[in-house]
């Protein structure tokens, strides 16, 4: 049975709606566990319901080590973790008149074969099964009917806590900018045509790889608001971590060739590393899913990434703390030691390599960023500058990505992965 609930879009609604997620979480957090639970339950119904950047945030408190104290982790990443598949759905009526809508045709005409019923529904879209008229089964993503305007609504309360973020940090904080990267974003994925069009770059890049596996796009079945691709099964990330240490390792060393060669050697950062987007199969390789949101890494940037990565990966500390000074525009004091060893913390698993990622690695790094905004952001340190465009989401890959590798919980020399990718390249 379908959980059909239409998408709240009006902004104050909303922030009203949010407010209240936020009260109740922080009022079971001071009374503990058998609170959490309950209140974590409600968080993820009203987050479901809401959709959009709202439903986002609690995908993130799924399987982000560090989000959620400990005593109440397990409550909420059990409520949560639903919104990574199964938030609630849009009516069959509303979904198949914008699949019509987007691709000009009435649904019978385009797909011999069309379940009404999805079989994921997420933050964005909901995806349905259905049968082309040559015999292949597809994956039909559409998005939700509404979210366009909630999504723009999240967006605009956003900026209205802009400037509260403003007073209580530094002059030079610019929340416009940051707040600008996310818009760019956020807006990017609801267009379908530009995810297609990744999605197709990603294969390219990975093609030759049998352990990475990217669904092929039905160009002629996709739009602005509805991508059709191949239809593909595997296992979710809890099944993952049951396998055998040796498959474990497989996943572990597929993941890492999967993030990293798409940043520098493809110059593509596939920045929604939650556990949904990976389907694993049992021979240790990964079917990966959804290109939404991609933040570009060119020019420069690009240069000083690769730079970066092979400073670490000879172990050299000082060049590592040079190029990390010009990829973060720092200029000295508390702030740039705080953010150099920050950067160095995130690099221990090629420091370190062989190296196990644990959760409480994890952990660590959200914990960072907290300590480097209570010594420096709210201090109004002179030092502070702001993050560089286009770094803002690169945050997810210690929030998000490590927080996957905790749970597979193996030892990998990652060091030796990235050199091969690398080397194969011509980058080193």
């Amino acid at each position: 049975m379908t959980d059909e609930r239409k998408i709240p879009e009006g902004r104050l609604g909303r922030l009203a709606r949010l407010a209240a997620v936020g009260a109740r979480t922080g009022a079971s957090l001071i009374r503990g566990t058998s609170a959490a639970d309950t209140a974590a339950n409600k968080a993820a119904e009203m987050l479901g319901t809401l959709r959009g950047l709202a439903a986002k945030a609690g995908q993130m408190a799924s399987y982000v080590d560090g989000m959620v104290p400990e005593a109440q982790r397990e409550a909420y990443e059990t409520a949560m973790r639903k919104l990574r598949t199964a938030a609630p759905t849009s009516s069959p009526a509303a979904i198949r008149a914008r699949v019509e809508e987007d691709l000009g045709a009435p649904i019978d005409k385009l797909f011999v074969e069309w379940d009404e019923q999805p079989f994921a529904s997420a933050s964005i879209g909901q995806v349905h099964r259905a049968r082309l008229d040559d015999g292949r089964e597809v994956a039909v993503k559409v998005q939700h009917p509404g979210i366009e305007k909630a999504v723009e609504s999240d967006l605009e309360n956003a900026d209205a806590l802009g400037g509260m973020v403003a007073v209580l940090g530094p002059k030079r904080l610019d929340p416009k900018a940051v707040l600008a990267e996310l818009r760019t974003r956020f807006t990017e994925e609801l267009d379908y045509e530009l995810e297609a069009e990744r999605q197709r770059a990603f294969s390219a890049m990975h093609r030759g790889d049998p352990a990475i596996r990217i669904p092929e796009v039905v160009a002629a079945r996709s739009g602005k608001r509805v991508l059709t691709s191949e239809l593909v099964r595997g296992k979710t990330l809890e099944e993952a971590c049951e396998a055998d240490v040796v498959i474990r390792e497989r996943y572990a060393d597929t993941l890492w060739r999967f993030v990293f060669k798409g940043n520098l050697v493809g110059g593509m950062f596939n920045a929604d590393p939650h556990p949904g987007n990976y389907l694993f199969q049992d021979d240790g390789s990964i079917i990966f899913l959804d290109f939404g949101c991609v933040q570009p890494i060119v020019g420069e940037r690009l240069t000083l990434a690769r730079d970066l990565h092979l400073a670490a990966l000879r172990r050299d500390e000082s060049a590592f703390g040079e190029i990390a000074t010009k990829i973060l525009l720092t200029e000295g004091g508390i702030y740039e030691r705080m953010a150099v060893a920050y950067s160095r913390r995130c690099f221990e698993p090629i420091f370190g390599s062989p190296f196990r990622i644990t959760r409480a690695y994890a952990a660590s790094l959200v914990d960072g960023i907290r300590e480097m905004k209570n010594e420096v952001l709210f201090k109004k340190d002179g030092n502070f500058v702001q993050l560089p465009p286009g770094m803002l989401f690169m945050n997810r890959l210690q929030f998000g990505f490590y927080s996957v590798l905790a749970r597979l919980d193996v030892t990998l020399d990652y060091a030796a992965v990235e050199e091969a990718f690398l080397r194969d390249a011509g980058l080193v």
